[in-house]
């Protein structure tokens, strides 16, 4: 075994966007001993977390569940719905959104790329207006499907899902609606069946506290329906026979048993939370650390307040400043993992993760390795952005009266 000398006291503070830390109470879970898959076991497992996946996406329809990172789950949205050669509006948000572009093109589709230019484009959500006037223009139907990032990782945007099934709707376009959230799943307030979403994307390893390693396509009857006539090839992705071994708790193929034992256990802590208590503590987490940025005096790489995520935020580093050294010296310093920034803003901004197994306290540390981190860094701060976050979140809790003894 691989021997490491860097052992620090105390634990590592992952505070990247995803994958977010893993709770014990899913670890211990995800350690029980691997059971049969075809037992009667595994099928009662399997319809537990068939169901309960469904109140996370807010469906009433299936939730399939593969094996496979949130790549997967790209590929299987496409491939299931889509013909080679077919036409297909894609927004361009940041860098998730150009990856799921490539992937298109790579299996044979035709994406068009709508969306702002340059970095612009980066930091602002999905303009539901410049997708309804395109597909207006589409008076023969040849795009089939519009496909958006819900909260773009890349970047800290969480775009109006709503307002795209809208504007598709007042376009009169019969398009099918693609959605990825990977990271937006159980951190920020999603409806599948509400937002009129045809196909879901998500993944395990963000809001659901899950290591890598299952993926999920929430899926409508629209899509279904598209699936039957869909042309790309497709095996291991193929909905059909998955839904039908669904039915009694089971699948196809040998599923990931032990990430399923998982998978239940962050279920229950989710649910039992409550969703919508869910959302609020990522909301609240969430505007305590852009306080943080902003009295240090930094930008938000979020250019609108309508679309700040409550998954992760986007700190955009001073000119001259390489955004990447300091998280390096971060890292170093404090054993703390923030993310980097991709593709158009590599080494312009840091990412904060606050999602998943997050509380005040939790983001508070953050913050303050982040502030130790730029003085080091030499970034000149405005003032102390770990005291404004304090300020937010004291100012919503309890202030009993104290009385002496």
């Amino acid at each position: 075994m691989l021997k490491l000398d860097f052992h620090p006291a105390g634990r590592h503070f992952l505070q990247i966007p995803g994958p977010s830390p893993v709770p014990d109470r899913i670890l211990r879970a995800m350690s029980y001993p691997t059971i049969d898959h075809r037992g009667p076991e595994f099928g009662a497992l399997g319809l537990q977390v068939l169901a309960g996946i469904k109140k996370i996406f807010k469906t009433e329809q299936p939730v399939v569940i593969y094996p496979a990172s949130g790549t997967g789950a790209w590929e299987a949205a496409l491939t299931n719905t889509l013909s080679p050669g077919d036409h297909v509006l894609m927004y361009e948000t940041g860098h998730f959104a150009t990856l799921w572009k490539k992937m298109a093109e790579a299996l044979g589709l035709k994406p068009e790329f709508l969306g702002l230019p340059g970095i612009e484009g980066w930091r602002r959500g999905v303009q539901a207006d410049l997708i309804e006037a395109r597909l207006r223009e589409d008076s023969g139907h040849a795009i089939k499907a519009v496909c958006v990032v819900h909260n773009e990782t890349s970047t800290g945007v969480t775009s109006n899902i709503a307002a795209v099934r809208k504007a598709i709707d007042a376009a009169g376009h019969p398009a099918l609606l693609l959605v990825d959230t990977i990271s937006g799943l159980a951190s920020a307030d999603y409806r599948h069946d509400e937002w009129g979403v045809d196909v879901t994307v998500s993944g395990s390893q963000k809001g659901l506290m899950l290591p890598p390693g299952i993926s999920f396509n929430a899926v409508s009857k629209k899509a279904l329906e598209a699936s039957k006539s869909a042309k790309l090839p497709k095996a291991f992705w193929g909905w059909h026979e998955i839904i039908e071994m669904n039915a009694t708790g089971y699948w196809p193929y040998t599923p990931n048993t032990n990430l399923l034992y998982g998978l239940a256990e962050a279920l229950d802590m989710i649910l039992g939370e409550g969703l919508d208590n869910t959302f609020a503590r990522h909301q609240r987490l969430a505007a305590a650390c852009r306080k943080a940025v902003t009295a240090w005096g930094l930008e938000i790489t979020c250019l609108d307040p309508a679309v700040y995520s409550p998954v992760l935020t986007g700190v955009m580093m001073p000119d001259g400043i390489d955004a990447d050294a300091v998280r390096k010296l971060i890292y170093d310093n404090f054993d703390m993992s923030l993310g980097t920034g991709l593709g158009k803003l590599k080494g312009r901004m840091f990412r904060i993760g606050h999602l998943g197994e997050a509380n005040d306290l939790t983001l508070m540390a953050t913050l303050a390795g982040c502030e130790m981190g730029l003085k080091l860094a030499g970034v000149l701060l405005a003032g102390s952005g770990v005291q404004a976050a304090m300020d937010v979140l004291a100012a919503q809790k309890q202030k009993p009266e104290l009385k002496a003894a």
